[in-house]
């Protein structure tokens, strides 16, 4: 899992609550566990002018020209602003896969369904909950000035606008600690890799019966 300390990202506003996972990455696009590959298929019913199947080349599909993600001011994006609920409906973890494949870090909403919000955090996505009066701020800085930009600092738990004005963010002490170090479950269990060397070695010499193969 990629690590998270400081971001300085242009930011993609999507104007729209209550996103479920299905718009973030349709259900047709959930046949691979790889991780990756996803984010051609982000938000694929809004992004492109047809319907979109596995195997195609998106290059070559019409885009649609009335959706932010598909404006040129917005190549390139880190930071998906976002309203209300973002991420409800069901709990595929291939929607933070989609959002982090397409390149974004981070994602501000007033709020989050709870499901996607802890995935983000298993794969190296930071959700920031804001007040929506905050949101509505950065709505309208976003959509005033072309190339807007926020630095995103987790060890300081601020957002940083251009104008200097700074926002706090809360997060647990556990989440930022993954975070900064990129540790997903598995790198979490392998920092005790020793241990658990240690615990095995000792378990074959106490139960040996255990470890008999036939």
């Amino acid at each position: 899992m990629k690590a998270f300390t400081t971001l300085s990202g242009l930011v993609c506003p999507l104007d729209r609550a209550n996103v479920d996972t299905d718009a973030i990455i349709p259900k047709q696009f959930l046949k691979s566990i790889k991780r990756s590959g996803f984010g051609p298929n982000l938000f694929d019913e809004w992004r492109y002018l047809d319907h979109g199947e596995p195997g195609m080349d998106n290059s070559k599909r019409p885009l649609n020209p009335d959706f932010v993600l598909n404006f040129p001011r917005y190549a390139g994006a880190q930071v998906l602003l976002a309203r209300e609920n973002f991420g409800c409906g069901s709990s595929r973890e291939h929607a933070p896969w989609a959002l982090d494949d397409q390149g974004f870090r981070v994602v501000i909403a007033p709020s989050f369904a709870d499901i996607f919000f802890n995935n983000c955090y298993k794969n190296g996505l930071l959700p920031i909950v804001q007040p929506a009066e905050v949101v509505d701020q950065l709505f309208r800085e976003c959509e005033a000035s072309e190339g807007y930009r926020l630095t995103v600092d987790l060890q300081a738990q601020t957002i940083t606008t251009p104008s200097g004005q700074s926002f706090a963010f809360d997060i647990t002490e556990h989440r930022k600690h993954c975070l900064l170090g990129g540790l997903d479950e598995i790198g979490l269990t392998l920092q005790h890799a020793e241990e658990i060397k240690s615990y095995e070695a000792a378990r074959r010499q106490s139960q040996p019966w255990l470890f008999h193969q036939a």
